[in-house]
């Protein structure tokens, strides 16, 4: 009798960067990712959006939220991690750093960005999922 190891697709937290992009002309490969229940959401995400102008206000914020969402760092786990993996002068923000903390601390996540900097970081980590 042989096992199996099923490889299960990774939880993508896509940032602002790409949920803007499809949000103004839908990416083929964010629908994928969609589709198949890959997406997760941090609430930083749906926050920042909600700053924008937005079409079908209600249904999209609606939508997002309805995503599985990932843990959300403490502030002092996002200080720590910061000092631990040596983040500071790296050209990334806060929000960014809490992304990072949460694909760290949510097993299986890994972060899809456009943000060179956060990007950068992320691959560093081992949690970017390079998606076009």
């Amino acid at each position: 009798m042989g096992t199996h190891t099923f490889r299960h697709p990774p939880m993508i937290l896509a940032d602002t960067s790409v949920w803007v992009d499809h949000l103004r002309s839908r990416d083929p490969a964010m629908e994928r990712c969609l589709n198949s229940g890959q997406i997760v959401m941090h609430p930083f995400i749906v926050a920042e959006i909600a700053l924008g102008s937005l079409h079908n206000r209600r249904k999209r914020l609606g939508e997002m939220e309805a995503l599985l969402e990932v843990r959300v760092a403490k502030l002092n786990e996002v200080r720590h991690m910061i000092e631990a993996h040596t983040l500071y002068s790296k050209g990334i923000g806060l929000t960014d750093a809490h992304l990072i903390a949460s694909c760290l601390l949510t097993l299986g996540t890994q972060l899809w960005t456009r943000d060179g900097a956060l990007k950068k970081v992320a691959k560093a980590l081992g949690i970017c999922v390079d998606l076009p």
